[in-house]
C-alpha cells in the first residue's frame, strides 16, 4: 500500500498501470470512514455494510472520470452522501403497508420516530456548540469506537486525562442538550 503519496498521486501515478493496487489503496484509507458515514445514515449495520460495498464499485467504477476538482475524499464523501439519501429515499417509497390494525401501532412508530429525529436533532445542534477538541474526542471515542489507550497515544496524554476529558465533554454536552430541549 502507498500511504506515501497523496490520494490524488495515487490515482495518477497507479490507476493507469496498477488499478488494483489503486483501487486497494484507497479503499484501505476510506472503508471506515464511508462505513462510519453509512451507518449514520441507515442506523443498520448490515445496510451499512452493504451500502459501502456499492459505494466503493461505484466509486472505481467511475475513477477514471474523477478530475481532481475538489479533493478525492470529498468525492467519495460525495458518492457516499447520495448514494444512501438515493437508498433509503427509494425505500420510503417501496415499503407501503396496507391500513388495519397495525395501523395505531405504525401511527404510534411514527410518533415514536418523529421523537427520535427531533432527540438526535437536539443532540446535533449541542454537539455543534461544543468545542472541535471536545467534538473530536467524542467522536474518536462513540463513533469510531477507540479505546481510551488508543486515545491517549494520539494525543499523547495519560488514560486518566483521556477519561477526565471526555467526562466534562459528556456532561457539557448533556447540559448543552438540556437548554436546548428548553428551548
Amino acid at each position: 500500500m502507498n500511504l506515501a503519496l497523496s490520494d490524488e498521486e495515487t490515482i495518477r501515478n497507479l490507476l493507469p498501470n496498477q488499478p488494483n493496487q489503486c483501487f486497494e489503496t484507497l479503499y484501505n484509507r476510506y472503508v471506515n470512514k464511508v462505513y462510519q458515514r453509512c451507518l449514520y445514515m441507515t442506523k443498520d449495520s448490515e445496510k451499512a455494510q452493504d451500502f459501502t460495498h456499492d459505494i466503493f464499485m461505484k466509486a472505481f467504477d467511475k475513477l477514471d472520470a474523477f478530475q481532481e476538482r475538489s479533493n478525492f475524499s470529498t468525492w467519495l464523501n460525495t458518492i457516499a452522501h447520495n448514494y444512501c439519501s438515493d437508498q433509503l429515499r427509494l425505500a420510503k417509497r417501496i415499503n407501503t403497508m396496507p391500513l388495519d390494525e397495525n395501523h395505531e401501532r405504525s401511527l404510534s412508530d411514527s410518533r415514536e420516530a418523529n421523537l427520535q429525529e427531533e432527540t438526535l436533532q437536539i443532540f446535533q445542534r449541542a454537539l455543534a456548540e461544543l468545542s472541535l477538541k471536545e467534538q473530536t474526542l467524542l467522536r474518536l471515542k462513540y463513533e469510531q469506537g477507540m479505546s481510551i489507550d488508543e486515545i491517549a497515544n494520539i494525543y499523547k496524554l495519560k488514560t486518566s486525562a483521556v477519561k477526565m476529558r471526555l467526562k466534562r465533554s459528556r456532561e457539557k454536552l448533556q447540559q448543552l442538550c438540556k437548554a436546548e430541549y428548553m428551548n
